[in-house]
């Protein structure tokens, strides 16, 4: 199982870094070239998903992404290091503002389940991950 970490300040200008790093290792590692767009687009999601709830409670603590090589799959994890919402109804206070935030953070996560079939969210007061997960094709094997 080879790993590839990559970890970057939370600012808006690093997500397209990590966009990419994410399309090259998961064509090394063998997912199929018809989906890397959707790979590119759900990392760039959930990255700028990261910066915000970074940049939103003042976390300076850096996003980390895992880029994951398995044998029949990859997986790239985005975690964060920020507070997640509790559910509404437990706490009172502003009202407005969490809503707005919760609003944000359940469109990206639509966003994301719409591109990728297995994807997994965990969070608590402590961070949150995000886990997606494609099928790879083994190399072919040389003709001689």
């Amino acid at each position: 199982m080879a790993t590839v970490e990559l970890r970057f300040s939370a600012l808006p200008e690093h997500v397209r870094t990590a966009r990419l790093v994410a399309a090259a290792v998961a064509r090394r590692a063998g997912v199929d070239e018809a989906v890397l767009d959707e790979v590119r687009l759900a990392v760039g999601e959930a990255c700028s998903r990261a910066v915000g709830l970074h940049q939103n409670s003042g976390i300076s603590a850096p996003v980390k992404v895992a880029l994951i090589e398995e044998e029949k799959q990859f997986s790239i994890e985005v975690g964060d290091e920020a507070p997640h919402a509790v559910p509404r109804g437990d706490t009172p206070g502003d009202a407005q503002d969490g809503d707005a935030d919760v609003e944000e953070d359940e469109m990206g996560l639509a966003v994301i389940s719409g591109l990728v079939d297995d994807v997994e969210v965990s969070s608590g007061k402590d961070g949150g991950l995000i886990r997606m997960t494609w099928p790879t094709t083994p190399p072919a094997a040389a003709v001689l």
